[in-house]
Formats: C-alpha cells, structure tokens, sequence
C-alpha cells in the first residue's frame, strides 16, 4: 500500500472525513483544526523538526505526550483544554487506523493516552433575580434594543447553545400552537423547544417589525446585524456584556464580574430542576445525549440538597435527651477510648 504521507491524511480528515462522515459543523472542525496548528507549530519551534519534513513516523507517543506538556506548562492552558486537544488527536489517530493500518501501532499507542484527572468546574448560574436584571436593561425605544431582547429573552427561554442561535432561520420559528423553535446542535442534531407565551409575543412583533413573516423570508437568519449579516458568536458574546455590565450597576449582589452565553443556559436548566421539572425532561430540552451529564446541575444546588434533607430528615433521637453537662467524667471516658487499640 503507497504511504500517502502525514500532509495527505490531515488534509483529507479535515476537509472530508469530519464533515462529511462525521457530520462535524464548521465551528468543531476549526476546533479541530486549531489543535493540528498547535501541534505543528510545537514540532517546529520547539522540536526543530520542519513542517514539510513531519511525517507519520515522527508523531511518536512520546512526542504527543511532550506535546501536551508543553500545552499546560509553556502555553498555560489548563487540564480541560489539555484533554480536548487529546480528544482531536484521538480523533485522528482513529481515523488513521483504518485509512493506514500499517501504522496501527503507532494510532493505539496515541488513543491509549489518558486525561488528565481535574476538578470539574462548578456550574455558573444566575438567579431568577440576575435574569430578570439583564433582561430589563435593553432600551426597547430602539429597533437594536428591541432586537437585543427578543435574543436575549429566547437564549434563556431556550436553553439554546450560543451557536444554535446563531443558526436560527426564520422557518425554524412556529408560532402556531404548540409553538416551538426548532434548534440545531452537535453533529446536526435537532430538537424542538417549546416557547413561553411572553417570548411567543415577542416574536410575533419582532419577526413584523423586520419583515420577516412572510413566506419568501424563511431562509433568512432570525438575528443579523448591523451590515445585515447573520449575527456571530462573538457579537453575541457583546451583546450579553454590554447588557450584563449595565445590570450589575443596578443589581451587583446578582450580577458575577464574567457571563458567558452558555451561563444563561445553565440558568435556564438550573430554574428548571428547581421548580420540579424532571431530569429526563431537562436532559431532552438541552439536547444532552446522556442524562449523567444533566445530573451536575442536580449536584450543583446546594438550597436543593438542603431540602431534601429536611424532607427526609428522621428524628431518632430521644425525645429527652440527658445534658452532657451535667456527666463530668463524660470527656474522660471518651479519651480513654483511643486507648484501647
């Protein structure tokens, strides 16, 4: 079998195999990708080894783990970042296994490679009362106020992924009873979320107001800005800031010094699990493939745990309990249990 080279294998699973047989959106492949700009760039600068001499036999185990390394300790990125970049290389080396089997070794070895253990990070939620906050400060006097709470109100209201916003067309809206909104996730998955009655008003104005209710304008993005393009991630991410900055003025005890899109998400599953929604309803209105990666929201409630303790709590004591203070040789007694072993 020709050895068609390193160049051949990493060109072709970017451009072909992780978006046609994998299904990758555009976003996860630039992840990917990213992660392959790292690696050659550590091979040149740092292992001396030329771009266009790096072949198959070079991408030792060893130097996958050394290049990790040098992630964490030169690069400063964490134990998480460190495993998704692992994550991508596995990735590969899978891919490689079956379109290069005479390097099976050498893709087992790499696929062998474990994560990094790691604190998981705690949940970053707001309250019903930081929602409420963020959402009140758009100035809906203006077409770009009004523009701004609508996504704001239906990022929460949604539990959407920033960049399943962002891939909202008009026909993904249904404003017909059931009302829903269809969202599009990883790997081209879809679910429809139902819509609350408020945010259900707000389309109806908003889509109006921007002539998007007729049948010709369904394949235009919901969200756009100013130059009348799809609205990105990152003027999302603005978006939110500029909103989140001006309510923690108004409200600061609610309000944390850093908000992500995905915050508002965790808020939305976290108001969910505490007005009793259940965790298999949850796990399907965020898309979530496995309900263990909807429990951390269980386990991130501490008022929920405090609860559910005293829901269950059992009193077994005595009903009259005798005063220790009234034993003197109580204390003495207990150290001279140590004694014994």
């Amino acid at each position: 079998m020709k050895n068609l080279g390193f160049p051949y294998y990493l060109t072709h699973y970017l451009n072909i195999f992780l978006p046609g047989q994998k299904g990758l959106k555009t976003n996860s492949i630039l992840s990917y990708r990213d992660t392959f700009v790292l690696l050659l760039k550590f091979c040149q600068d740092y292992k001396g080894i030329k771009i266009e001499k790096l072949s198959l036999d070079c991408l030792s185990r060893k130097l996958i783990e050394e290049f990790l390394a040098w992630l964490e300790f030169e690069k400063g990125c964490g134990a998480s970042t460190r495993n998704q970049r692992l994550t991508a290389l596995r990735s590969f080396f899978r891919y490689l296994q079956i379109e290069a089997p005479e390097y099976l070794l050498l893709c087992q070895s790499v696929i062998a490679i474990d994560n990094k253990k790691h604190a998981k990070p705690i949940v970053n939620y707001l309250s019903y009362e930081g929602i409420k906050t963020i959402l009140e400060q758009p100035d809906v006097s203006t077409i770009s106020g009004r523009r701004d709470l609508v996504l704001l109100e239906i990022l929460y209201d949604t539990a959407a992924r920033v960049q399943e916003l962002c891939d909202i067309t008009v026909a993904d809206i249904r404003l017909a009873i059931p009302a829903t909104i269809k969202l599009t996730g990883k790997r081209e998955k879809t679910r429809y979320v139902p819509l609350s009655s408020p945010v259900i008003s707000l389309l109806r104005q908003y889509l109006h107001e921007n002539r998007l209710d007729s049948q010709a304008t369904k394949s235009r993005p919901l969200f756009t800005n100013r130059s009348n393009q799809v609205l990105t991630r990152g003027g999302i991410s603005y978006i939110l800031k500029k909103y989140s900055d001006q309510a923690r003025l108004v409200s600061p005890e609610h309000i944390p010094n850093f908000i992500t899109p995905h915050c508002l998400r965790h808020s939305k599953a976290m108001h969910l699990l505490q007005s009793g929604a259940n965790l298999i309803y949850i796990r399907d209105f965020l898309g979530h493939e496995s309900i263990e990666t909807t429990q951390i929201y269980a386990k991130a409630d501490p008022e929920m745990k405090r609860k559910a303790l005293v829901t269950t709590f059992d009193n077994r004591l005595p009903a009259n309990m005798p005063s220790w203070i009234d034993d003197p040789d109580l204390l003495k007694r207990l150290m001279s249990l140590g004694k014994t072993y």
